[in-house]
């Protein structure tokens, strides 16, 4: 069965290879955005960089949906991490995904999506492994690039599945990073849209999966670890991300 995936980036850095890599390539415009279509590594897709934060991303997401007709959307990027048992590096497939800058109190509980009566978005379990099973592959089957990562520091990257949290504010400090991890405690790393992605994808009722990768601890030192994940790594980590999914998807 022929599919179509569509990819979003929130960052140029973080699609830039893909689209470099994508064969056929068409070039369409819409909303201010850019999305190449054609095939990368044997699967039809549909590449965009949405911008920062939830609304840009969820425009996005929403042209995928109607203009391109995409089957199911990946979102690829790099995250902040707010548990101690992730490192930079490390690679999160996001489970359920929330806004931790949603708050209609007291009329809703804190984070219930409005007119939803849930306070997350899940990914459903089939996207889950499949997603999985491509990250662990790319980590295992890597192993030039595996090389590279030692020359910063990363010696053994690792996935996990779990919890994300989107939010409008770039977490780099320890209060804002406590009161995630209290109010969230579930929760394994922060960023800008996942979540919102999700909530479109929810509301069409199309597959979706958030993939992470942590570029920083969303503390004082994000300032620094964040541009400099973003200048060297940003771009392989999603293309090998993507590369590896697109083999799992050809091979199921």
């Amino acid at each position: 069965m022929l599919m179509k995936i569509g990819i979003i980036g929130a960052m140029h850095e973080e699609v830039e290879l893909i689209i470099d890599q994508i064969q056929q390539k068409k070039i369409s415009e819409f909303g201010n955005r850019i999305f190449y279509e054609g095939q990368f590594f044997g699967i039809d897709c549909v590449v965009a960089f949405s911008r920062w934060g939830k609304v840009a991303a969820a425009t996005t997401a929403t042209t995928l949906l109607l203009e391109f007709n995409v089957d199911r959307v990946v979102f690829i990027g790099i995250a902040g991490a707010v548990v101690p048992e992730l490192n930079v590096g490390d690679i999160v497939v996001g489970e359920r995904l929330f806004q931790h800058d949603m708050d209609a109190r007291p009329f809703l509980h804190r984070y219930e999506i409005p007119l939803t009566g849930i306070t997350s978005i899940p990914t459903n379990k089939t996207e889950i492994t499949w997603a999985a099973d491509a990250v662990h592959n790319f980590l295992k089957n890597e192993k030039e690039f595996r090389k590279e990562l030692l020359e910063h520091n990363i010696t053994n990257p690792k996935l996990q599945i779990g919890d994300i949290a989107s939010g409008d504010l770039f977490v780099a400090g320890a209060e804002r990073k406590a009161t995630i991890n209290r109010n969230l405690p579930s929760v394994l790393c922060v960023e800008m849209e996942g979540a919102a992605v999700a909530q479109v994808c929810f509301d069409f009722g199309t597959p979706m999966v958030i993939i992470r990768t942590i570029c920083d601890t969303a503390d004082e030192s994000s300032a620094e670890k964040f541009p400099y994940f973003k200048e060297h790594l940003a771009a392989k980590y999603g293309f090998y991300i993507l590369k590896a999914i697109a083999e799992q998807l050809l091979n199921n």
